[in-house]
């Protein structure tokens, strides 16, 4: 069996930059985010910064905190057949990390990406997604995901990555990680 590797962290500390750096080595991705963006357009919902949020909450509270966690690894399995390693972009809970863990053992392994929060929201004004907003919109984004354990997932994690730099730093070091993977 292959290995699934999830990188987690606070937003626009990195996670996209780290899956960007994985994909370009040919390791199959997969968000979670995407997920919830996904639902967003399936409900019909207007693009707003407290949507996502909103969306991802109800997702947990009618199907459970592991929700994403148990619709994503099916497909994770199937990329595992031809893959050797696969990356999930955006773990933000326990429960995901739970469901992952007794999934895939000694398989799965949890990468963090830290950054402080002036340089996040510096990123958040710059790349303009739909699901940004102002300082408050990251601090409740921030507030919302460690109410799922980001937190903690970010504490306990395998490897961690301090991407307070540019992205030539990032690239350079994650570069060198998966070379000793």
């Amino acid at each position: 069996m292959g290995m699934v590797i999830a990188v987690s962290g606070l937003p626009a500390a990195g996670k996209g930059e780290f899956a960007a750096i994985l994909a370009e080595n040919g390791i199959p991705v997969r968000s979670m985010g995407d997920m919830v963006r996904a639902e967003v357009k399936a409900r019909g919902l207007e693009e707003a910064p407290h949507i996502f949020g909103e969306v991802a909450t109800l997702l947990r509270k009618e199907h459970g905190d592991d929700v994403l966690a148990h619709r994503l690894t099916d497909a994770v399995d199937e990329l595992l057949k031809d893959n050797s390693i696969v990356l999930i972009e955006g773990l933000r809970g326990t429960a995901e990390r739970e469901v992952f863990c007794s999934h895939w053992g000694d398989n799965f392994v949890i990468v963090a990406i830290t950054a402080s929060k002036q340089l996040r929201f510096e990123r958040v004004q710059s790349r303009a997604r739909s699901e940004d907003g102002d300082l408050s919109d990251l601090e409740a984004r921030d507030l919302r995901e460690t109410g799922w354990g980001l937190d903690v997932i970010i504490q306990e994690a395998n490897f961690s990555f301090s991407n307070e730099s540019n992205l030539e730093d990032l690239k350079k070091e994650v570069s060198a990680w998966l070379d000793n993977l």
